[in-house]
């Protein structure tokens, strides 16, 4: 009998994706190789150098933490010995161009009190209200969406028959953006609160009320990263090394090769084959429709699953002396009417008037900055798919912030600026959409790709696959792709047990080898 616990597990990617299922398939005692393109992990998780130091350009929220204490727990290994995390009770500072200011927290009483103060006691009563739903749709639907390999409308209703007063949360047929509308008197909290479909990739006119449960996501806890948010893939990077997986770095997948209808290898771009028992995808799922991975694995996903894209950014990572608005870690300035930005980016042009997320690096409750600070900005953009024209200038943002009264010393360079055509070229396949399928459309959230692909012994993880985009939901899909595996495994193994004849070919599939620098997200 063959001895399943030493099975072969190559993996393509080195995002939170596919470090999660790296850590808990080592520890599992399987044979783990990660293939990366790039010369370090983290996938999305990426930093560009500075005069101050290394810059995250990716995403800059962490929620959720028991993820991730879950997930070292499982790799007997526990997050604090690898990473610091500390808890920000700011969750941002928000600026519009009338000059107001409203700071929101993890301490709702502490955010009533604001938007009390902001907008009047009126507002402070619908933030609440609104909270409240928020909590609701989270707490019924963590479980059959989020936290499920595969999610399922069963699932959902019986979710709603157990609380059939959950449908008036969900507003199954209304958006996001008219919801709150009807939610909130003032438009800026409206504005505020839409601004959360971006999260996951959508326009809030156009994706579901549900998104609503992500401020329950974030007002439940947002942490800060010591040294920056990719210091969480290196330590999951290094969690995964003590459990014996194995990285290899500037080693990018050409092809998944398919033998009798399975995965079976996976040749890299050096030339070198790499047998296989389970070949775990940790890109976009795109990529391999696209036939950038071959053409044996073309099928592995039907293109409902990867189309119509989500949206794109324009990222600056940079290091400035700020003058004007006293900033915090998390930072947004507003345009004055959303419709400016996501009616254009809608259509696939840039926005008018967008809003600029700023991350000050080195920002925080008890923080003293120094002279020279990172940051890094965030302003929306249509992916290649549907991008009508060009997106803004390298110059543009920093005019844009300036109007709102916010000087930067230098300002940013075009060498600091990422935009749909750099994040196409970072990420094949994926046409510079940075979360995968568009999160638009009331059955969106079962559209994409779950782990199994439609290839025996080919999975899939990362940003792109289910439960969706955002640092805890690649590590939930990653941990439901090692799931899926073992639990492959253990079916196998029972098989031989019982004594069926078996097996399977590990010849090379005759398939065309198309280059790819694979990264998961």
């Amino acid at each position: 009998m063959p001895d399943m616990s030493a099975q072969r597990i190559i993996i393509v990617g080195a995002g939170i994706g596919g470090l999660a299922a790296a850590m808990r398939l080592a520890a599992e005692g399987c044979d783990v190789t990660v293939l990366e393109s790039q010369d370090s992990p983290g996938g999305k998780l990426r930093t560009l150098p500075s005069a101050a130091g290394p810059v995250d350009t990716g995403p800059t929220v962490l929620t959720l933490r028991g993820v991730f204490e879950a997930l070292f727990a499982e790799a007997g290994q526990s997050l604090s010995d690898h990473a610091t995390l500390t808890a920000e009770p700011v969750l941002a500072r928000h600026f519009w161009p009338d000059g107001t200011t409203l700071d929101l927290f993890t301490d709702e009483e502490a955010s009533a009190a604001a938007i009390d103060g902001f907008a009047g006691a009126t507002a402070a009563r619908q933030f609440r209200a609104f909270a409240a739903r928020a909590r609701r749709l989270f707490d019924r639907f963590e479980g059959p969406i989020l936290r499920a390999p595969r999610p399922s409308l069963g699932a959902v209703g019986m979710a709603v028959a157990r609380d059939p007063a959950i449908l008036r949360d969900m507003v199954p047929h209304r958006a996001l953006g008219p919801m709150l509308d009807g939610a909130f008197d003032d438009p800026r909290l409206a504005q505020l609160f839409a601004r959360y479909s971006t999260y996951v990739g959508g326009t809030p006119q156009h994706s579901p009320a549900l998104l609503a449960l992500i401020w329950e996501a974030e007002a439940a806890g947002v942490w800060r990263v010591e040294g920056g948010m990719h210091r969480l893939a290196h330590a999951m990077h290094d969690a995964a090394i003590a459990a014996s997986a194995r990285f290899a770095f500037g080693t990018g997948a050409a092809e998944i090769e398919v033998a009798n209808g399975r995965a079976v290898a996976v040749r890299d771009v050096h030339g070198t084959r790499h047998p296989a028992d389970a070949v775990l995808f940790a890109g976009d799922p795109r990529a391999l429709g696209e036939g950038l991975l071959g053409r044996g694995v073309v099928g592995a996903v039907p293109s409902r699953a990867t189309a119509p894209r989500s949206l794109s950014a324009v990222v600056h990572a940079f290091a400035a002396t700020p003058s004007g608005p006293d900033l915090h870690h998390h930072n947004v300035f507003f345009g004055a009417d959303r419709a400016t930005e996501f009616t254009p980016l809608a259509r696939g042009r840039a926005p008018v008037d967008p809003t600029v997320y700023i991350c000050a690096q080195d920002r925080g409750t008890g923080r003293s900055p120094p002279w020279l600070e990172r940051f890094e900005t965030i302003v929306n953009a249509a992916p290649l798919a549907s991008l009508q024209g060009e997106t803004p200038c390298h110059t543009e943002t920093t005019a844009l912030l300036k109007t709102r009264g916010l000087m930067l010393d230098p300002p940013p360079r075009a060498v600091t600026r990422t935009d749909p055509r750099g994040f196409a070229t970072l990420f094949p396949g994926s046409l510079g959409a940075l979360y995968g399928r568009s999160p638009e459309g009331t059955m969106a959230a079962f559209a994409r790709p779950t782990a199994q692909s439609r290839i025996a012994g080919l999975f899939l993880a990362g940003g792109a696959t289910h439960p969706g985009a955002g640092v805890p939901m690649a590590a939930l899909s990653g941990r439901h792709a090692a799931e899926t595996i073992l639990n492959v495994r253990t079916s196998i193994s029972r098989c031989l047990r019982t004594g069926i004849a078996g097996g399977m070919s590990t010849g090379s599939a005759t398939t065309r080898p198309a280059a790819s620098r694979s990264s998961g997200s």
